[in-house]
């Protein structure tokens, strides 16, 4: 039985697609990671809203950084806040996230807190994908700092 050249054509280009995107080195993504949120959230008299958590990963890809955003949503809206550059040496560390709450009205009381962890693909200097590794979602009491 004879297979059309056409056929044979997307049978081995599908071959070749399949390898390239299931045959990623295995340093792509580390998943060994790991981000939460404390329950304890602070906002300041002028509106200063700090956030806090702790994280552990590996070292990115030799492509990428890694960041930390972490989202307040409360009654007032939502905010989201970028932390400190994480250290990816596979130790548990504190993150800390702080920004100004003049554009969101953030006010002591219940609120949820998501935590993410991001791999950032660059491409020279510019990011090419964002992927999250890691994330975490807590309840959270605001209080008046």
């Amino acid at each position: 039985m004879r297979i059309p050249a056409r056929r044979m054509a997307l049978a081995a280009f599908s071959a070749l697609a399949a390898s390239t995107l299931f045959g990623a080195p295995a340093a792509a993504t580390v998943f060994n990671q790991g981000v939460s949120v404390h329950h304890d959230a602070f906002v300041a008299a002028d509106g200063t809203v700090t956030l806090s958590g702790s994280y552990h990963c590996e070292q990115a890809s030799p492509e990428g950084a890694m960041q930390i955003k972490a989202t307040v949503r409360h009654e007032g809206g939502r905010l989201s806040i970028g932390a400190e550059q994480p250290v990816c040496d596979g130790k548990e560390r504190r993150w800390v996230a702080t920004a100004p709450g003049r554009w969101v009205d953030v006010r002591p009381g219940h609120a949820v807190v998501t935590a993410e962890l991001q791999e950032i693909r660059l491409s020279g200097l510019m990011p090419r994908s964002v992927t999250t590794v890691a994330e975490a979602t807590a309840d959270v009491e605001i209080r008046r700092h």
